[in-house]
């Protein structure tokens, strides 16, 4: 039924293709995309065609030949943008349909040629869009004022992020130079919360969730290799070696500094048994050349074995061919990324995927245990909240009077205001920020206008600021004229030091501390370099899994038997405190000198508690998983009980915090140039969390060891 509904060169293009039969969520998105015109979230596991579901409908729906860009497809990531590139213009190679890529890094005279005759489908980031609205808004509604449909890439990896606010925003600015009323189509494997990626397509009672629930065959295995020291044990990377050897394999550890390491270690390992030498690195820090190798190597190779050591740079939906194994080592921040990571393998129709987790220490273990348990109960983390993101909304005022040359300071406050971005925040508060970007010189007002001011002008002038995001302030490391990589400044960059970078050794042999640049020649030891911001925020979910794993009894035969020894150690461990309900109670061991508070709370709540026992005096230093608090067991019970209390006056605390360490806010690459009024609220909706503490602190009793 939904083939009928095709256009005839759509059908021609999938007889072409062999297809045999439409894949679910491209039989539900074609008959509902081609018979509304309502917002649609496509929601279904990874390689499943959800590219193609959205596509095929917008493209026999669509009368291409009207003046103006149809289509707008977002990505967050270039790279996939190149990758859907190829795959979008194969759909249209039975129309006449021109397909332009948008970013930094595409090709000009095809970018010229789209201003001189706008038409077709336009592949841009969010970035992108933003320097569009800045530098040439003229062109903003000469492309995109007949726009009919939004397509978002990745929906998952805006919803709740500073990203994605800023994408709502840019949305919402399209809207007001659209002449009619584009449609938004959302793609995503692992959405966490249905409602909230409604809302994001800016009109959420006119969007629609088509859900795809067929599962996937995985295979999984857990590893155990305990170790003390920095470095992974050589017991780990033997068995690593033996179990990936004759694979194609994506490896993901969770810092930079990691992949390194295990790429160069398997690699000489193979070189030693005289095995392959494809093993490569692929992270933010290597050069994009080097990346772009890589995943042409990975996608073009049909034979060879391969090792790619990753961060999430490969964890979206980049194609780079088969892969037939993916391991994790140590556990995943969130069990969106591990689902994104699973899904990398078994791409094909009917093939499995397989997963070997490893862990290096007891709490990685069970984390990792109850990241795996948690995915099998279908559980996916809801985005962080975002509700007054009063950074962005600056942000957004400083593009909008920057790409106006100055703007009426009452229609700035009304444009702000019916951004749908910013719905949640009140129009006093607007005109607050307004007044202090004024104050502080970074808007000017000339009578009614207002334009940018001195301090706006460094920041609106940068090419950073079309990002909300952070970036390093890098190194680039050369070898014979051929860029490596970026790496930022460390105490160990210096000449003759060695470091690993892009899977290799090299030895430092000049720094250019002006032009920024490292000069290296290839080494046989080293270390990997210094690399900032690799931490992730728990959900309180899985903390909570963790403790009710130790509080059964259950036996879990994917653990190899070093796993099983340890979670049993752990077990008659914790077996002292005598826990019998692990939502409401919570360990606290009677140390010598001090307390042991183990929480098994999410990272947001363990800040919020730590903070609140900084305020009623009793001293603390909190880490992963427990308080170590200097008090008397007494001390502490009396105080916990009137904790909350200090919740109603948080707002007043933050801001006291916020005077002796400005440093908390940055998290926010805006938030800095707040009043310290929205900065403590910043704080207090995505650093801490309020709500949840005060759940748990009225539901919590704190269980001492017999």
């Amino acid at each position: 039924m939904s083939f009928e509904l095709l256009s005839k060169p759509i059908k021609k293009f999938i007889y072409e293709k062999g297809w045999e039969s439409l894949r679910p969520i491209q039989a539900a998105a074609i008959s509902k995309i081609l018979t509304s015109d309502e917002n649609f979230i496509l929601a279904s596991r990874t390689a499943s065609g959800k590219t193609e579901a959205a596509f095929l409908p917008i493209l026999s729906k669509l009368d291409f030949t009207k003046p103006g860009v149809q289509v707008l497809y977002i990505s967050p990531l270039i790279a996939l943008i190149n990758d859907q590139f190829y795959r979008v213009e194969e759909l249209c190679k039975n129309l006449d349909i021109a397909v332009t890529k948008w970013h930094g890094e595409s090709n000009k005279t095809l970018k010229e040629k789209l201003l001189k005759h706008p038409s077709g489908i336009v592949l841009i980031t969010p970035e992108s869009l933003e320097a569009m609205f800045v530098n040439k808004p003229f062109n903003v509604k000469q492309l995109f004022s007949n726009l009919k449909y939004v397509v978002i890439d990745e929906i998952h990896s805006f919803i709740g992020t500073d990203r994605g606010t800023q994408l709502k925003s840019l949305l919402a600015r399209l809207r007001t130079v659209n002449s009619e009323s584009f449609s938004v189509i959302g793609l995503s494997a692992t959405i966490g919360d249905y409602d909230q990626a409604k809302k994001f397509t800016g009109n959420a009672a006119k969007t629609k969730v088509l859900l795809d629930k067929t599962a996937k065959d995985i295979n999984a295995s857990f590893g155990y290799f305990k170790s003390d020291a920095e470095e992974l044990s050589q017991d780990l990377l033997k068995n690593l070696y033996s179990e990936t050897a004759d694979s194609k394999t994506l490896i993901f550890p969770n810092s930079r500094a990691r992949v390194e390491e295990i790429a160069v270690k398997l690699k000489k390992i193979s070189r030693r048994l005289k095995g392959h030498d494809n093993y490569f690195s692929h992270h933010s820090s290597v050069d994009r050349e080097v990346r772009e190798y890589v995943e042409f190597f990975a996608k073009n190779n049909k034979r060879r074995s391969f090792c790619i050591c990753c961060t999430s740079t490969l964890e979206l939906g980049i194609d780079i061919g088969t892969v037939d194994k993916i391991v994790q080592i140590d556990a995943t921040h969130s069990i969106a990324s591990l689902i994104q990571r699973i899904g990398r393998s078994g791409r094909k129709e009917g093939a499995s995927s397989n997963l070997q987790l490893y862990a290096t220490n007891k709490w990685s273990l069970l984390q990792s245990i109850a990241c795996w348990l948690l995915y099998k109960e279908g559980f996916i983390e809801p985005p962080q909240r975002n509700d007054r993101p009063y950074d962005i909304l600056l942000h957004q005022a400083l593009s909008i009077v920057k790409g106006h040359s100055g703007i009426k300071l009452t229609d700035l406050i009304d444009q702000l205001q019916a951004n749908a971005a910013f719905e949640q925040i009140e129009k006093f508060e607007i005109e607050e920020i307004l007044n202090h970007l004024i104050e502080t010189d970074f808007l000017e007002k000339l009578q009614r206008e207002v334009i940018i001011g001195i301090e706006g002008e460094k920041v609106v002038n940068s090419r950073d600021f079309y990002s909300v995001f952070k970036t390093e302030e890098n190194f680039k490391v050369v070898n014979a004229g051929n860029t490596i990589g970026d790496i930022p400044f460390s105490p160990q960059i210096e000449e003759n030091e060695n470091i690993l970078l892009s899977a290799r050794i090299w030895k430092i042999k000049f720094v250019d501390q002006k032009a920024k640049k490292i000069e290296v020649t290839p080494a046989k030891d080293g270390k990997p370099p210094k690399f900032s911001g690799e931490g992730g925020t728990i959900d309180h979910k899985i903390r909570e899994k963790m403790l009710q794993i130790l509080c059964s009894q259950d036996i879990y035969e994917f653990l190899d038997p070093l796993g099983r020894e340890e979670i049993d150690i752990l077990r008659r461990e914790f077996s002292v405190f005598d826990i019998q309900n692990f939502q409401t109670e919570r360990p606290l061991l009677i140390k010598e000198k001090h307390l042991e508070l183990y929480t098994f709370f999410g990272t947001k709540t363990n800040r919020t508690i730590k903070l609140l026992l900084d305020i009623v005096g009793i001293k603390n230093s909190a880490y992963d998983m427990e308080l170590i608090i200097e008090s008397s067991q007494k001390d502490l019970t009396e105080k916990w009980k009137d904790l909350s209390t200090q919740l109603t006056n948080i707002d007043a605390h933050i801001i006291n915090l916020l005077q002796d360490k400005p440093a908390l806010i940055g998290f926010s690459k805006w938030g800095m140039f707040l009043p310290k009024k929205y900065q403590a609220a910043l704080l207090k909706e995505r650093y801490y969390d309020i709500d949840q503490t005060r759940l748990v602190l009225s539901n919590t009793k704190l269980v001492v060891n017999k």
